[in-house]
């Protein structure tokens, strides 16, 4: 089956798993937005992940509850994401050994509490640490949470400002990690169609020949129209070039006028 995944919990705007139309014919994909190294006064902590998604509304039981009601359903955590109070989330490693180690078992803590399958990587701010330190910590990580069968499922989200990092990253751990959510709504407003599918070409290359790379829409105002990836889409099923697509973010769905058109639209499109 193809894949569909939608990042949900980032705006506290109190959206939920059961808002989310959920298509039986997709492999689906809740990407929990954001676990976050830092305490709560958004000082970095080297590993210790804590929780930034809205946790009130999307807790434990309901992720137990949504995989419960439907089977095709499995729930990630996003680890990084952009901004913290109002600054950029950084990735502070003081040493490769600490950060895994610190890593490793927070998030097999929260893992194990949350009911969740797997891990995205979205960090996009590096504070001066090396890419061989964020290829090794990251790498590290996923390869340990796999062989100890705390995640089955691991992606990266990677776009052209951290290219080097994440490249670097596929070119050693491609083997542990399954998808590739390559954020194109960090593309203008203005992308065409084809200026897409040529986009998707270019970043398929970069990861493997494409074989994971997922297309990628916003539903909050930024990027590529939905309703013009969605075109693009179609033409990269055309070609068999198409594993899935995800949507950032649920809570803009949830707050916009369309509200989840898009998400059945694209669901469709992967099952038509």
């Amino acid at each position: 089956m193809k894949v569909f995944r939608e990042y949900i919990g980032a705006l506290y705007n109190g959206v939920q798993f059961t808002d989310v139309p959920i298509n039986s014919g997709v492999t689906f994909h809740f990407i929990l937005a954001f676990a976050i190294d830092y305490t709560s006064a958004a000082a970095a902590t080297n590993g210790v992940f804590n929780i930034y998604w809205q946790n009130s509304v999307l807790t434990p039981a309901a992720v137990q509850a949504i995989k419960a009601q439907h089977s095709n359903v499995k729930v990630m955590v996003s680890l990084g994401g952009d901004t913290i109070s109002g600054s950029p989330v950084q990735f502070t490693a003081t040493s490769v050994s600490s950060w895994v180690a610190n890593a490793v078992s927070s998030l097999t803590s929260l893992i194990n509490q949350y009911h969740l399958d797997g891990i995205d990587i979205d960090y996009e701010h590096f504070d001066q640490v090396s890419t061989s330190t964020f290829v090794s910590c990251i790498g590290q990580l996923i390869t340990q949470l796999k062989a100890n069968n705390v995640i089955s499922v691991a992606s990266i989200a990677p776009f052209d400002g951290v290219e080097s990092q994440y490249t670097a990253l596929f070119g050693q751990y491609s083997s542990v990690i399954d998808l590739v959510n390559f954020q194109f709504y960090s593309y203008g407003a203005g992308t065409s169609a084809s200026q897409y599918v040529s986009l998707y070409n270019t970043a398929a290359s970069k990861y493997g020949g494409g074989a994971k790379v997922l297309a990628s829409f916003s539903t909050g105002g930024v990027g590529p129209a939905p309703s013009t990836v969605l075109s693009a889409c179609q033409q990269l099923k055309s070609s068999g070039t198409l594993p899935g697509i995800f949507i950032f973010s649920a809570d803009g769905s949830y707050a916009s006028s369309a509200k989840f058109q898009y998400e059945q639209q694209a669901q469709t499109l992967l099952t038509s």
